[in-house]
């Protein structure tokens, strides 16, 4: 069996799939295979892949009707024979001593964490990568306590900056949620509480390619429908967890609600409000002072929290994840 499965799903990225493609097969380190799970693509995806396959063994191609990156993500999942597992999307690259760097940290560790850059492809221009301090043998939810909360470029969530040990996932049923946007802010936390050893390396190993007209850049009403939909989910998950402490991941779901509301328009807020369980809202409000207040003034009228934001913040709720 491999050392690492690089699951790759792929909808429609003829463009970018060969530096994709290429950033793993010409990985220093070799015990590897790479899952290609084709969700549908209408472009010329499927020959690049078929190109590929025919050059190296170690490619594998699935192919499946669209149902979406959560979906893809699934399927390769299923299929992977390796220990460790690395999600990459199609349209972003590793650095070529990504899985060289990530061996040395992978035995009994159910997953290693590693740092990423931001590419914005309209500039064609790098961003700074986030700082990372090295830590060894911390658990997931000390982790993800330290660092769900910080001023990041790049996502905390992102479920690209991290392996993970199959079997842990497996065993764990830790899948993601299909037919939604936001899946990765759903999963991230929920892997993070279940995770008993996590080791992180102060490494850029991953580049995320920003697009002007991606999925994730070009947000309307559905997207802040499934991250009401991923706050409950969150909410309902963490609500009867006792052996953590829950006021980081409160704080985060909080933020998704406000996020939700912040964005959107007047015409959506009714829309929005039946789709909230305000008793999970309300529960995880709780922590601050100042979100109990917005809680409230969500509630009473979303219009009176989207101005008491432009008075009062600095800075809009929390940053989503990904394109």
């Amino acid at each position: 069996m491999p050392r690492f499965s690089v699951i790759v799903p792929i909808y429609n990225t003829e463009t970018y799939l060969d530096k994709c493609l290429d950033s793993v097969i010409g990985q220093s380190y070799d015990d590897y295979e790479v899952v290609c799970v084709d969700d549908g693509s209408t472009d010329g995806s499927a020959d690049i892949l078929q190109r590929y396959a025919a050059q190296e063994p170690r490619i594998r191609i699935i192919r499946q009707e669209n149902h979406g990156i959560g979906s893809a993500r699934n399927t390769g999942l299923r299929a992977a024979k390796g220990d460790y597992i690395l999600f990459l999307d199609s349209d972003d690259w590793l650095e070529a001593d990504t899985l060289q760097t990530l061996v040395c940290h992978t035995d009994g560790n159910d997953m290693v964490c590693f740092g990423g850059r931001r590419y914005f492809n309209q500039e064609q221009q790098y961003e700074a990568s986030d700082p990372m301090v090295a830590e060894a043998a911390t658990t997931g939810w000390d982790y993800y306590c330290h660092h769900a909360l910080e001023s990041r470029r790049f996502a905390f969530v992102c479920v690209v900056l991290r392996c993970y040990r199959r079997a842990f996932l497996l065993h764990n049923g830790l899948f993601f949620r299909e037919g939604i946007y936001h899946e990765d802010n759903l999963f991230s936390p929920i892997v993070c509480y279940y995770a008993r050893r996590v080791a992180v390396v102060d490494h850029t190993l991953y580049s995320y390619r920003v697009r002007a007209h991606s999925i994730m850049t070009s947000r309307s009403l559905v997207h802040w429908q499934n991250l009401i939909t991923t706050a409950n989910l969150l909410a309902t998950f963490f609500a009867d967890k006792d052996d953590i402490d829950r006021q980081v991941v409160y704080r985060a779901i909080t933020h998704h609600y406000q996020a939700a509301f912040a964005s959107s328009n007047r015409k959506d807020d009714a829309d929005l409000a039946d789709r909230v369980d305000w008793d999970c809202y309300r529960r995880v409000s709780r922590t601050k002072l100042r979100h109990r207040l917005q809680y409230s003034l969500i509630r009473l009228c979303p219009a009176l929290f989207r101005l008491e934001l432009r008075l009062l913040s600095p800075t809009p709720p929390m940053p989503l994840q990904g394109k």
